[in-house]
């Protein structure tokens, strides 16, 4: 089976751009060609300004990086470390604060003018464990036809609904028309 030459070719430049994507943006020992640095010991001393290639032969004695952190200074700034913990205590602390973060949702309650009572308090309780569980709800009466002449209605069971989740909600947005639907936003109280 014979290979066309531009598939070669193609597949070069894609395993490149692979390459640069995956390159993090901190220069590292022999990348560094700046000829002044401001360079930091591995302890967190300060050890002065010295040129590149010694910086590099500090950092090689020890058997640790050269890492410029801060490229904008000047001089920029290096410090000695050992870059692969580095990257694998960042990573860590990224993971760490992915897995701690909670999003948090909004739910949704829609409801007509003429609910009736006991469709609302299905409605409330639904809301009340939203509220519970640390999502946000917005809670939406939607209008037809006539309905449209006594938005009041609407407004009046909204702030109802409001005052029934007090307990456990705060009301965060009063109720607003917008088209044919009314709506406001209600919050937990003790956020999770």
């Amino acid at each position: 089976m014979e290979l066309c030459g531009c598939f070669g070719i193609r597949f070069f430049i894609d395993s490149l751009e692979v390459l640069t994507i995956a390159k993090l943006d901190h220069q590292l020992n022999e990348e560094i060609r700046d000829k002044e640095l401001r360079v930091i010991g591995a302890d967190g001393a300060q050890l002065g300004i010295m040129s590149a290639a010694q910086a590099n032969q500090l950092a090689e004695e020890q058997g640790l990086d050269l890492v410029k952190i801060s490229p904008n200074a000047t001089p920029p700034v290096c410090k000695i470390m050992d870059y692969s913990k580095f990257c694998f205590d960042q990573k860590k602390r990224e993971k760490e604060a992915r897995k701690n973060q909670r999003v948090v949702e909004i739910k949704e309650i829609r409801m007509s003018p003429s609910i009736d009572t006991n469709d609302l308090n299905t409605k409330i309780k639904a809301a009340q464990k939203f509220l519970n569980d640390g999502n946000r709800v917005k809670v939406s009466v939607r209008f037809r036809g006539r309905e449209m002449a006594h938005t009041n209605i609407g407004e009046k069971l909204l702030l109802t609904f409001a005052e029934e989740c007090a307990e456990v909600a705060t009301m965060e947005k009063n109720p607003k028309l917008d088209g044919r639907f009314m709506a406001m936003f209600l919050s937990p109280k003790n956020s999770k």
